[in-house]
């Protein structure tokens, strides 16, 4: 799965080269634009950014561009997000009673 390998790629990039996750995170980029757009590709991206601004071997002025960058990629997530499904009242209402009803007992 792609946050496995994600994952995986963080633990083995710190105390490495952030060039190399820099380059990576350039590489989803281009393919997110490329193609359609895929709501696990942002999220993967977003969270490549948030680690890249973490790292104290990258200059702070890339720290700083992908902390806002992991902003705005988290942003296009959340609005990727499917909506929670709306109930009406009348849902809600009979929810709520068919919790307060108590079982009936079974025939005998």
């Amino acid at each position: 799965m792609a946050n496995d390998h994600t994952d995986s790629m963080f633990s083995s990039t710190k105390g490495q080269q952030p060039e190399l996750m820099l380059s990576a995170v350039l590489h989803l980029m281009s393919h997110y634009h490329a193609g359609s757009p895929c709501a696990k590709l942002a999220a993967v991206i977003e969270r490549h950014l948030q680690v890249l601004s973490g790292l104290p071997d990258l200059a702070p002025v890339l720290q700083a561009t992908c902390q806002q960058l992991s902003q705005q990629w988290a942003a296009l997530v959340a609005q990727h997000r499917p909506a929670p499904p709306r109930t009406t009242v009348l849902d809600r209402l009979a929810r709520l009673l068919s919790a307060r009803r108590p079982a009936s007992p079974l025939p005998q």
